[in-house]
């Protein structure tokens, strides 16, 4: 696994979002209210949607076509909903984004 060097923090509005092209496609990568940041495929496992699009609340992003909801940390759909957008892993050091990329995709648990 390598780490990345994305971005500073300030870089990614605070409930937003940034895209990096990824090896197998987009990866969005937000932030919440409190600067944590997660990273997963720009896809819900729904239909396709592109999560960079949706609304940002609590831990969650929601699918702006369906508003399915995602777990940030998981990738993980909330019940009754069921699927898995792949997440990545994200950190934050000295105000620095950095995103580690793996030959696949980490699934869900």
């Amino acid at each position: 696994m390598s780490w990345l060097d994305i971005c500073a923090l300030e870089e990614i509005n605070v409930l937003g979002s940034r895209i990096i092209k990824g090896p197998k496609g987009d990866i969005a990568i937000f932030r919440t209210s409190d600067d944590e940041v997660f990273a997963l495929d720009d896809r819900c496992p729904h239909k396709g949607g592109p999560l960079s699009q949706g609304l940002i609340y609590g831990k969650r992003v929601a699918c702006p076509l369906h508003n399915w909801q995602i777990e940030l940390a998981s990738g993980e759909a909330v019940a009754p909903d069921v699927g898995c957008a792949h997440k990545h892993e994200a950190k934050v050091e000295n105000g620095r984004v950095w995103l580690a990329l793996k030959a696949t995709a980490a699934e869900c648990a």
